[in-house]
């Protein structure tokens, strides 16, 4: 409606071009709506007025324009008939003592929940409130919370609270260092509690991963990778297994840790959900945690041993797209380079893995590509001579 109504220049937002539902004045004398010009600034991207490119002071100092909000809260009015609707009056921003005042509620057993559901809303109202409220100190009693409550809904409340912090670089890292068993508590959120909770836990996981110190990485137990397969097993939403995957493929550079993920049961499910996958960036993810694993020899074992490992690797090559056929060939590689049984080059001529390789010699896929599927053919031409689609060439390779 605003698009079609001639709203006055001077209601609308500088930087979003929408009318103004909060409109507050920064210290250059230019109005913005407050939403905008605290992403503006809260973003870390700019200290600047972004109409009159003067700096501004790292406190923010805006001030409400309450003439102006009433002047378009009235025009509102006044064209109601047309369908605008009236803005309503907002709220003053929450501030620094009002978010600790819900803390020392959040410590009382008695209150804590309704104290948890303030913090909640004051954390969703803002990027500015959730701001405040990250600088709170807010993040550590969160973290007492899950580790005291962990079969209780006030744990949960308080994990979901964490996950919308939405903390970041220092902010992470600072909190491990200050809550060194915070992967430990998380862990078992990710096994024992209901869908929404082990949703947030990898979520937050996901963030927490790329912060560790290697020696922590390393460290990871077993019941980590357990809950982790489990959170792609159980599909609870596409987010949470997008984020699954993510920690699987951060964690999994060592060869301890790709040996837990193995027996916890990763390969089995990559291989499970490759089969029914068609989305191309969910199909890259997989196959490239799939390639980690099999840089051990229990992954390519796992994935030899599962009645349609080497079939569905092949079916993605030249069918997702040349990243998925690149990892493809790679987990190829690694099974005919290191684990090539005689039932196994059987198995690869049987399901078209074979023809497959044979195909990427004809067609427009990339010189490495095509130099690693030569590798591959040469390497067991005399198993595979009998294959019509193997070039005399690469057969002439091994007399």
């Amino acid at each position: 409606m605003e698009g079609i109504l001639d709203v006055p220049e001077y209601y609308l937002c500088p930087i979003s071009l929408q009318m103004m539902r909060d409109p507050v004045t920064v210290i250059t004398g230019i109005t913005y709506d407050r939403e905008s010009i605290e992403r503006w600034l809260l973003s870390g991207k700019h200290r600047d007025c972004p109409v009159t490119k003067q700096p501004l002071p790292l406190e923010l100092d805006l001030t409400p324009n309450h003439t102006l909000r009433r002047l378009i809260q009235a025009w509102c009015v006044e064209h109601a008939s047309d369908g605008v609707e009236r803005f309503p009056t907002p709220r003053p921003p929450v501030d620094n003592f009002q978010i600790a005042a819900i803390l020392d509620e959040a410590m009382i057993p008695q209150t804590r929940m309704s104290a948890l559901q303030r913090l909640k809303s004051v954390v969703l109202e803002s990027d500015r409130s959730r701001r405040c409220v990250q600088e709170s100190g807010a993040a550590d009693l969160l973290v007492s919370i899950i580790r005291e409550q962990e079969e209780c809904s006030d744990g949960d409340e308080a994990l979901a609270i964490l996950c919308s912090l939405r903390l970041s670089g220092e902010g992470l890292l600072d909190l491990l260092r200050r809550n060194d068993d915070l992967i430990g508590t998380l862990t078992p959120i990710l096994s024992q509690r209901n869908d929404q909770s082990q949703a947030y836990a990898l979520l937050l996981l996901k963030s927490l991963v790329p912060v560790m110190s290697s020696a922590k990485t390393s460290g990871l137990r077993e019941e980590f990778f357990s809950g982790i397969v489990k959170g792609l097993q159980d599909k609870v939403s596409r987010q949470a297994t997008k984020a699954a995957l993510q920690i699987l493929a951060r964690v999994c550079c060592c060869k301890r840790n790709k040996v837990k993920a193995v027996r916890a049961g990763a390969v089995l499910v990559l291989i499970e959900l490759l089969l029914g996958e068609t989305e191309k960036r969910r199909c890259e993810m997989l196959l490239a945690v799939l390639d980690q694993l099999c840089g051990c020899a229990e992954g390519r074992a796992e994935v030899v041993a599962h009645a349609a490992g080497i079939a569905v690797v092949s079916q993605k090559i030249l069918r997702v797209s040349q990243l998925a056929s690149a990892m493809s060939v790679r987990i190829l590689c690694s099974v005919a380079k290191l684990s090539p049984s005689p039932p196994v080059l059987q198995e690869m001529l049987q399901v078209g893995a074979v023809s497959k390789l044979c195909l990427l010699l004809q067609v427009d896929c990339g010189e490495r590509l095509k130099d690693k599927a030569t590798e591959i053919l040469r390497l067991h031409s005399r198993v595979w001579m009998s294959s019509p689609c193997l070039a005399p060439q690469l057969q002439a390779s091994y007399p």
